[in-house]
């Protein structure tokens, strides 16, 4: 197999990983339309390289499957680089001015840039809305998806590669601001987090829930 025909193969597996958090190579495989065999080559080659990592889980009788996911490299290989210069700042501001000063500021950014979302979004449905919302957010390099909650009358945004990730494992209080920051996108909803990546799980995630309990239609 040639090199520009690997190049893409592996860039969907990343992709299909990031977004899934771990999965068999059968899976990928079939996702792919790969023989098991190519996947297995390729899930190899990006280990070797250190972007993923596998551990053996028992589906029952026989022998056990190895599932994949992404290493901390995995996850840098979608970032931009930007963070180191976010991470420099923020530290000389926590390091000079009084304590509390970041979050302050953090909490006035989340208000402002709630602005120039609701600018974006502008009116309409909620479903409207929330897919406008992630559209900004993947031109943020973000790599969001939206669904309506299977369970509820509201929906379910992830993300499953956040561009501040990196600086959100030294600066925690990031994560509260970006969930002040869709609240006040959303003033007409309930938004709660479901999923957060530094609690361990694979994507960072929110609730929106309509005041009214009611799903507005397109």
């Amino acid at each position: 197999m040639s090199s520009s025909t690997q190049a893409p193969t592996r860039e969907a597996a990343l992709s299909l990983l990031l977004r899934a958090g771990e999965a068999t190579a059968a899976q990928l495989a079939e996702s792919l339309e790969l023989s098991v065999q190519v996947m297995r080559r390729h899930l190899r080659s990006l280990e070797e390289d250190g972007l993923v990592e596998a551990s053996p889980a028992s589906e029952g009788p026989g022998r056990p499957s190895n599932h994949w996911r992404l290493t901390p490299q995995g996850h840098d290989h979608f970032t931009d680089g930007s963070e180191h210069f976010a991470l420099g700042l923020l530290g000389s501001i926590a390091a000079s001015l009084p304590p509390g000063t970041v979050q302050e500021l953090l909490e006035r950014q989340a208000q402002d840039k709630a602005q120039h979302y609701l600018h974006q979004i502008g009116s309409g449905s909620l479903t409207t809305r929330v897919e406008r919302l992630v559209e900004l957010r993947r031109r943020e390099g973000y790599v969001a998806e939206c669904r309506p909650d299977p369970e509820g009358s509201g929906w379910l945004m992830s993300e499953f590669h956040c561009s501040v990730s990196r600086i959100a494992e030294q600066f925690p209080v990031i994560c509260e601001q970006e969930l002040a920051l869709i609240r006040h996108t959303f003033p007409d909803c309930r938004v709660e987090r479901v999923h957060w990546r530094l609690e361990g799980g694979h994507s960072c995630g929110f609730h929106l829930q309509p005041d009214n309990g009611v799903l507005p239609q397109p």
